[in-house]
């Protein structure tokens, strides 16, 4: 039986030029009836259909068409079925967010490569960090802080100076963004089902913001941030090329 692609892309003209002649030669299906979904774009468009398909179940192959491509494939027209058929695939599990705002309000979300709080106003923020329910920090001044998977530790916890994790260790990165005290703090590898809580202190005085994958919440007062394995995206990738090469790449370039 014909292998059902469900073809998607960015709002970009060249991953919307590029999905037109994908479909001219292979068709293309409803995500719902799809074997697989391609994805045409750079890493962002990837995250946004990995959340969106996320009720699916079905593998996402992402081509790049973007600017940034570290969950891409090499984009090409030719041979596709033959690289979907042969591809290798990683699972990964999102991060899932809680957030209370000043007003009382709770936020959840899901993300895939990090959990961010950032400073939302022109003074630096005030964190407390607790770890299962103990106090690790009592306080960390900061433009902000962050929880990584290892699929998400090549993003912003790397330009952050966080390190990079293998794709199959079970441990999550809290790196802090320009730390001013304790002075130089980087942050703490950790288990990977470890409940990491961040309260806001001087919340008034020094706004803060959370955001899930790019998923914003204003005047965060406290943030809970831990791994959830009930959920687990698959992608796709060309053998030779998968996630656990490129981080171990990364690293060497």
């Amino acid at each position: 039986m014909p292998l059902k692609i469900a073809f998607a892309a960015s709002r970009a003209p060249v991953a919307q030029t590029a999905r037109a002649a994908l479909i001219g030669r292979y068709g293309d299906v409803a995500m719902e009836l799809a074997d697989v979904i391609v994805a045409l774009g750079g890493d962002g468009f990837m995250l946004q259909t990995l959340h969106d398909t996320q009720h699916l179940n079905t593998p996402v192959y992402g081509m790049n068409r973007g600017t940034i491509g570290f969950l891409m494939n090499a984009y090409g027209e030719s041979d596709l079925v033959t690289r979907l058929e042969v591809a290798e695939e990683a699972g990964l599990n999102p991060l899932s967010m809680t957030t209370w705002d000043m007003d009382g309000n709770k936020h959840q979300a899901l993300a895939i490569n990090e959990v961010s709080l950032l400073r939302a106003g022109p003074q630096a923020a005030k964190l407390r960090i607790s770890v299962d329910g103990r106090l690790r920090m009592e306080e960390l001044v900061c433009d902000g802080a962050l929880v990584a998977t290892p699929a998400g530790s090549t993003a912003y916890n790397y330009s952050a100076h966080g390190p990079i994790l293998p794709i199959g260790a079970d441990v999550l990165a809290l790196t802090a963004v320009a730390a001013f005290r304790p002075r130089r703090w980087r942050g703490a590898l950790l288990p990977k089902m470890a409940k990491v809580r961040f309260d806001v202190l001087e919340v008034d005085k020094r706004p803060v913001m959370a955001e899930a994958d790019s998923r914003s919440f204003r005047n965060a007062v406290a943030v809970e941030i831990q791994s959830e394995p009930s959920v687990v995206h698959r992608i796709l990738f060309d053998p030779g090329h998968g996630l656990e090469e490129r981080l171990i790449s990364e690293q060497f370039n």
